[in-house]
């Protein structure tokens, strides 16, 4: 077609380096240091021999960048003139609109470094050992009619084999590989949160000193895979309250506060600081923002070693790229992070400072990540022309378990490639793989200086026990009052079953309610409520339970205090929830009239139904899922609700059945109840034209309800109450409480 036939009037001409090196086979191949202004990059948009600079001012995000040349000649006639509009917006191109989408602002600016000694992270020779059986949890063990208490000699695996590396801070380092390479037990063993591990041999240092628990907790900050944040709160909020929690107690409200500020800067949250957190159920922040802010929250108080268990995992590739984007400039901020990674996409690949390629827990390469491709093309694996070096060489050393002679020749391939680099890196002191001749002196390690020992001894006071539960207490209250949805609901429940129970058992004017009848109004006031707050008391724990382990295990604060101000923290909802309940079904069943019998109608009420709210609080800490809990307390009111006194006299019972019923909340309810409405009281029946006396203490008398006195009977939920409010305290103080996507 001749060339003035075409309709355009520009053409996009991909930008390319003067400078631009030889073609080589793969996108990443041969590339030299960072710094270095003449390192180019492929352009695969084209098919372009060129590449593009590697340094951080020229390098592109997403597709190759573009800019239109005007032709000269006929076509330069036929273009259309650009509107004001098109003229303003023209110079954007695709990058600044990724920065203006993602941050307002810049991505070079540090807000918020790390001021402290620098850090380093060194593993030697650590070989760690996975029992498998233990990662079962008990109930599926039982579920598979094993015991969970046997031993399993056979069930052990080596998780990682003969490891060594060392880092420091201003560095960056991803692990990868396919799954079950070694990834998560490497963040286990360093963080010191593996369960059912063991490790054979080796040792891991920090900052110079062997790895303890009370070391780790003050210079590691360990961001899970899921995110588990209060939905109902704020970013701004979020971060002010662990604030508060995590910050040492010399620390004003001012330098709290500007620390928030700090890490939201740093975090680019500022577009969604006063936006809800939110979940899969609640819209709040995008799951980018909603991952930042789990970092921030770890970040708050300014840790030196940061380490991200698949911090990627479940974002899109923009929102992924971004992210990593941010943890690189933390690195640059004096800080030493470590993260994994499953296969990351190519332009995330090139914010890597050091990549460790695992398969089988042994090491197949450790260093620069721009060097990865030279090192595999060195030793007979180049990787193909525009393929994304993660994937190529993921599935280079990935294990092949379709077939038993595919597993021993990837096995083999693998082994074959870890052997050769632990002999090319034999003798280094970094245990690190450079491009670089080691006796020119380029690129080996620079020795730290000796670590300052009080600075990690320095004792901070952290916010003591009163302090922590007033904290938790109003973060609860806030976050519950936020969730109006789930409020109303409660209410409209409540009002709902008062008004259908009141009406049911009308008993104004010529209506008046017999004595069977009265008795089973007293008996379902005190029976009907229980049952829906056990439900919902025990989901929401189960909701919160992931969040409270991994608090916990971050020691932000003790059981006690959190303890407290659950309980306490149950009783404003409890009180409306009783008011709106127990009002409307005592007037309209025209129950007995007065103050004093009234109040004690209510008082019962609201203990009862708090015992069943602690009694859920119980089962939810005491079981691991929410199906177990919910089956427990379920079963727990079932059993109080036939030995209560209504559905069968108690002076028939047998043992066991006597012995529940002395535990049943809902038996003392109904007698309390009972004696409250009867006690003292006569009752009139009709018969025919006769009207009979019937004193209240027979009918309590012969139900068997009479064998105590009223105020004792408080007593006895009190007790029943205390004792599931101590049984809720020691699951929380000795049970962990991980959630089912931790087992």
């Amino acid at each position: 077609m001749p060339l003035s036939d075409v309709p355009l009037a520009s053409v996009c001409l991909c930008v390319i380096s003067a400078a631009g090196r030889a073609h080589s086979p793969c996108l990443w191949e041969g590339l030299p240091e960072r710094n270095a202004g003449s390192q180019t990059r492929g352009c695969p948009a084209l098919g372009s021999r060129q590449h593009w600079p590697w340094s951080a001012a020229a390098k592109p995000k997403g597709n190759c960048r573009v800019k239109a040349q005007t032709l000269q000649g006929p076509m330069a006639e036929e273009a259309p003139k650009k509107t004001g509009l098109e003229r303003s917006t023209a110079p954007q191109d695709d990058l600044g609109l990724q920065d203006s989408v993602f941050s307002s602002e810049s991505d070079n600016s540090l807000y918020f470094t790390y001021s402290g000694q620098p850090n380093t992270l060194e593993v030697r020779d650590l070989s760690y050992q996975v029992d498998m059986a233990s990662q079962v949890p008990w109930f599926k063990q039982l579920a598979h009619f094993k015991m969970p208490w046997t031993s399993h000699k056979d069930s052990c695996e080596q998780g990682i084999q003969n490891l060594s590396f060392k880092m420091r801070s201003g560095q960056m380092l991803a692990v990868i590989g396919s799954s079950g390479c070694g990834r998560a037990s490497l963040l286990d063993v360093i963080t010191g949160r593996g369960p059912g591990g063991k490790i054979k041999s080796g040792q891991i240092w920090i900052n110079g000193q062997p790895s303890t628990a009370q070391l780790v907790r003050k210079c590691v900050a360990h961001v899970r895979q899921h995110d588990q944040l209060l939905p109902n709160l704020t970013v701004r909020e979020t971060l002010a309250f662990v604030a508060q929690l995590r910050l040492p107690r010399n620390f004003s409200q001012a330098q709290r506060d500007k620390r928030v500020d700090d890490v939201i800067a740093e975090l680019r949250l500022r577009q969604c600081a006063n936006t809800r957190v939110g979940n899969i159920y609640v819209r709040g922040v995008s799951g980018g923002e909603r991952r930042r802010v789990s970092i921030g929250v770890q970040l708050l108080w300014n840790p030196g070693i940061l380490i991200l268990d698949e911090p990627t995992s479940g974002l899109d590739s923009f929102t992924a790229h971004n992210l990593v984007k941010t943890l690189s400039r933390l690195a640059k901020g004096n800080r030493l992070v470590l993260l994994s990674i499953h296969q990351p996409r190519s332009d995330i690949f090139g914010l890597f400072d050091l990549v460790l390629l695992m398969t089988s827990g042994t090491t197949i390469y450790l260093g620069a990540a721009q060097h990865m491709v030279q090192y595999f093309t060195a030793v007979g694996h180049p990787c193909p022309r525009y393929s994304n070096p993660a994937d190529y060489y993921v599935d280079l050393t990935s294990i092949d378990r379709r077939s038993k002679e595919q597993e021993v020749a990837t096995r083999e391939t693998a082994r074959s490639l870890a052997a050769l680099f632990k002999e090319k890196v034999r003798g280094f002191d970094d245990f690190l793989w450079t491009a670089e001749s080691r006796e020119q002196g380029v690129g080996t390690c620079v020795q730290s200086p000796a670590p300052d020992t009080n600075l990690f001894q320095a004792p901070t006071k952290l916010p003591g026990p009163l302090q922590q539960f007033a904290i938790l207490i109003r973060r609860q209250i806030s976050n519950d009052f936020r969730d109006l949805p789930t409020l109303l609901i409660h209410g409209a429940e409540a009002c709902l079953m008062s008004l259908i129970i009141g009406f049911l058992y009308y008993g104004h004017g010529a209506i008046q309610l017999s004595l069977t009848d009265t008795a089973a109004l007293l008996f379902m006031i005190g029976a009907l409520v229980p049952f829906n707050v056990i439900l919902d008391v025990i989901s929401k724990c189960h909701s919160e339970r992931a969040l409270l382990y991994y608090e916990l295990e971050d020691g932000l604060y003790t059981a006690g205090p959190y303890f407290f101000a659950k309980i306490l923290g149950e009783f404003p909802e409890h009180c409306v929830y009783i008011i709106i309940y127990g009002m409307p079904i005592y007037w309209l069943a025209n129950l007995r009239p007065g103050l004093e019998p009234f109040l004690l109608h209510f008082l019962l009420v609201w203990l009862v139904v708090f015992c069943c709210r602690v009694m859920a609080l119980a089962a939810a800490a005491l079981l691991p899922t929410f199906h177990m809990s919910s089956f427990f307390g379920n079963a727990l009111y079932n059993s109080f609700y036939l030995t209560g006194g209504f559905m069968i006299s108690l002076d028939n019972l047998w043992t066991v059945p006597a012995l529940i019923s002395k535990v049943s909340f809902l038996r003392w309810c109904f007698e309390g109840l009972m004696k409250i409405q009867f006690s003292g009281h006569a009752y009139y029946m009709e018969a025919g034209n006769i009207t009979i006396r019937i004193p209240g203490d027979m009918i309590l008398n012969s139900m068997g309800l009479n064998s105590y006195p009223l105020y004792a009977i408080y007593f006895f939920v009190i007790g029943i109450s205390c004792g599931f409010v101590i049984l809720y305290y020691l699951s929380l103080r000795f049970i962990k409480q991980k959630s089912s996507q931790d087992w």
